[in-house]
Parts: structure tokens; sequence; C-alpha cells
């Protein structure tokens, strides 16, 4: 069975408990729930894999609770000094050199001399992490593939009997991943995500993205992710047949659901996950979801991407 924890700091601790002997432990983040391990435990790591179903050449997320935790499993440079000190604790991650004395488990990273490294805002991973005692591993917690979660019930209906625990708080204030930033070379947006393009692009100015993307350098870069069982189609603005039809603004009349009824980018972020398990249920075995168009400007970019990804074919 699954352990619930609440997040008082004896089932923190509890739950930290388990991680550090090998166990992986679900949690809330600022942007989606986190499947957790030790990252420095080769057989916990191992677990998240196998709880997902997640292909192994598809390397993890690192979730730190301070800069000098960072510091410790990969090479800062200034302009990656500068990003943490404007982004972080928040939804931004930076994949950068690994250190050679990091004690990261190398299936973390699939074996390659890059990390992935993020310094989440919210308040529970941060203790979690603090008690933990060392940098932990967590890819969304959903299996590979499928729809990400942002509410505890979703985790539990996806993951139950497959995990240690749960740690039970909806805080997911952002609801979709963190932005991915490449800072090995030149910087390069490798996912779209929580923090929008040209936030980045202030402090940095113009960036390019990813010239490579079938070559899985970070998580989130597979073609077909993020993924209802339902067919989903993308920019349907007058939906047919036997659809379920996702609206975005006021002039989505007469669709089942909306991302947001006032056009809100924001909002429709926060809704997307939630709104597309929605519409999965609707639609039913063999159904299809039809979203309408979304702005590709700011985070819109990455709702794009994640819609991109749920309607790319299921055998890539």
């Amino acid at each position: 069975m699954t352990r619930r924890f609440g997040v008082s700091d004896s089932e923190i601790e509890a739950a930290a408990h388990l991680m550090r002997c090998g166990q992986v432990v679900a949690f809330p983040t600022e942007t989606v729930y986190g499947l957790g391990a030790d990252a420095s435990n080769p057989a916990a790591i191992d677990r998240i894999y196998e709880a997902k179903g997640r292909p192994r050449h598809n390397p993890l997320i690192i979730h730190v609770s301070d800069l000098e935790m960072a510091r410790r499993m990969a090479h800062l440079s200034p302009v990656a000094e500068l990003i943490g000190a404007k982004f972080w604790p928040g939804p931004l991650t930076l994949l950068l050199p690994k250190r050679a004395d990091a004690g990261l488990a190398s299936a973390v990273t699939a074996g390659m001399n890059n990390v992935a490294i993020r310094f989440p805002s919210s308040t529970v991973a941060q203790r979690l992490i603090r008690a933990v005692g060392f940098p932990v591993a967590a890819p969304s917690a959903n299996r590979s593939g499928k729809i990400s979660s942002t509410r505890f019930a979703e985790v539990a209906r996806q993951l139950n009997g497959r995990i240690a625990g749960i740690v039970e708080e909806d805080e997911c204030d952002h609801g979709l991943e963190s932005t991915i930033l490449s800072l090995v070379g030149l910087p390069i947006i490798l996912r779209h995500g929580s923090v929008p393009q040209e936030a980045l692009e202030a402090l940095l100015g113009p960036m390019g993205e990813d010239s490579m993307p079938e070559k899985v350098a970070a998580p989130g870069q597979l073609r077909s992710h993020y993924a209802p069982e339902a067919t989903v189609r993308m920019d349907v603005d007058c939906p047919t047949g036997n659809t379920v039809w996702v609206g975005f603004g006021p002039e989505s009349k007469g669709c089942q659901l909306t991302l947001s009824s006032s056009g809100d980018i924001e909002e429709a972020a926060r809704n997307l996950y939630t709104v597309m398990s929605e519409a999965d249920a609707l639609a039913g075995p063999g159904g299809v979801i039809a979203f309408a168009s979304v702005p590709l400007v700011g985070i819109g970019k990455a709702i794009n991407d994640r819609l991109k990804r749920a309607a790319a074919p299921r055998s890539t």
C-alpha cells in the first residue's frame, strides 16, 4: 500500500525517512507533483523508472533546497549564478556541467555529463529536500507519457501501490512543468515551461531553441508525452462530430470544458492538466479531445508544447 503523509514537521520527516531508506515518495511542487527519491541512491532511482515505466535514456531533474546544494552538484558559470539569483527558487531548471564529485547515481543523468537542476519555490518541497539531506531526483508523478498530476487524487489514481508514499498537499500553483534552459554552451531553451521565454530574454538577450529536439538531453523532450488516452487535436475552433471540445476565451461558446473562459493565459496553464484529465474521462475509449487555439505568447508557448506532445503519435 502507498502511505499518505501530511505536511506537519513529523509527517515530512517520516516521508524523508522513507526516501533516505531508498523508497520513492510523491510530493507537490509549485509546478506539478514530483516523484521523488534520493538522487545518490541507484536502487531508489531504479524504483522511479520502474514506477513510471520511464525509458532509461530519459534523464531526471534533481531538486535542491538552496543554491549551495546546486553548486555541489554542478559547475555554475557566472551566467548560471546570475540566472539563479533572478529565477531561483522557482519553476526554472538549468542544464549544467555535472561535477565529478557530485555523488549522483549514474541513472539520474542517463549516463551523461550534464545534470538538470531546479530549486523549487514550494515550501513543502524545500522542507522535504532539507529533511532528506541530499538532492531529490523527481520527474513528474505520473505514468510515463501520461498526463502530469497537479492534484493528490490524480497521483494516487496513477501510482497507488507502485510507490511508498504521497505527500498530500495540492499546492501546484503554476500547473505546468518548469522551463528547461541549457547553459552547456550558449543558452538554449530545451523545454518551454512556467518561466516564459520573454522573461529569460529580458535578462540574457535573444536566445535559440533546441536545434536537435530528437536527441534527448533533458527531461520532457520525448515527442509523445503528457498524453491522455483519447486522441488529441490542436487549434480546433469549430469542432465536428463526437468530440470533447476544450475552449479558450469568451469566443469558445458551446465548448464542454474551457482552459480559461476569459482568455487568461496563466489560468489556462494552471488548468491544463486538470481539464485534460476531465476531457479524457468525458471522451471515453477511442474518443477525441479538440483544444481551441491558444496564443503562442508567454506561457502559451509551453501550453502549445504540451498539447503538441499530447497529440503526437503514441508509437514514438
